[in-house]
């Protein structure tokens, strides 16, 4: 939810340059909704050579809405630690409170491994509460199964075992709704690309290979 690319460093490291990646950013002050944030993301999608999406938690919406639309030459949609829909609709009726949450205080000694803390700090400090807040606000209204019903590449979905913000259903919504999907469980916990980083590249790497290098 951070948007600043930073804690990508891990699995990027671990694909070993076989791939041109590509690291949609957003600005820290950005309170805008999904819609404004999939731009940004629409204009690093490249149009002359095929291409596979990879969206991972706050960012399956964008991810989804951008592949049910398969600009240019998309091979493949990765879904990792994400979500369709509202993963936790029992927060729902908490919105209107968001205004008041500490987002700032996110407990990082239980979301990411000792190397990633500093990192995991470091990218918090740069995007403003309010930004942070807006895109709660945003996880909590969205609904983007219709956009994935309308998807047509192939789906592979990384889910971390021991993940206590984006729960196992979301996942399983996510096959339901397309069937194909391959799901591909890690024990891990949300920041499942930080924590076992050469794990997930391995099965991201096989998937590219398979859909978008044949």
């Amino acid at each position: 939810m951070d948007g600043t690319g930073e804690l990508f460093a891990p699995f990027v490291a671990a694909l070993d340059g076989e791939f041109d990646v590509r690291i949609v950013t957003y600005p820290g002050e950005h309170c805008g909704g999904y819609t404004e944030l999939e731009a940004i993301a629409r204009a690093a999608v490249p149009l002359d050579r095929p291409y596979v999406l990879l969206g991972e938690s706050f960012s399956g919406p964008i991810a989804i809405a951008i592949a049910a639309a398969a600009p240019g030459q998309l091979r493949g949609l990765i879904l990792c630690s994400t979500f369709a829909r509202n993963p936790r609709p029992a927060l729902a009726a908490l919105k209107p409170l968001i205004s008041f949450a500490p987002v700032k205080a996110l407990p990082a000694g239980m979301l990411v491994g000792p190397a990633m803390r500093a990192a995991f700090k470091r990218s918090l400090r740069q995007v403003t509460a309010s930004a942070l807040r807006a895109r709660l606000r945003n996880v909590l209204a969205v609904d983007a199964c219709d956009l994935l019903k309308a998807c047509e590449a192939p789906i592979l979905y990384l889910q971390a075992k021991r993940d206590w913000l984006v729960p196992r259903a979301a996942g399983n919504l996510i096959a339901q709704i397309k069937p194909a999907t391959k799901v591909e469980v890690f024990d891990t916990s949300h920041f499942l690309l930080q924590m076992a980083p050469h794990q997930a590249a391995r099965e991201v790497a096989a998937f590219v290979r398979l859909n978008a290098l044949r």
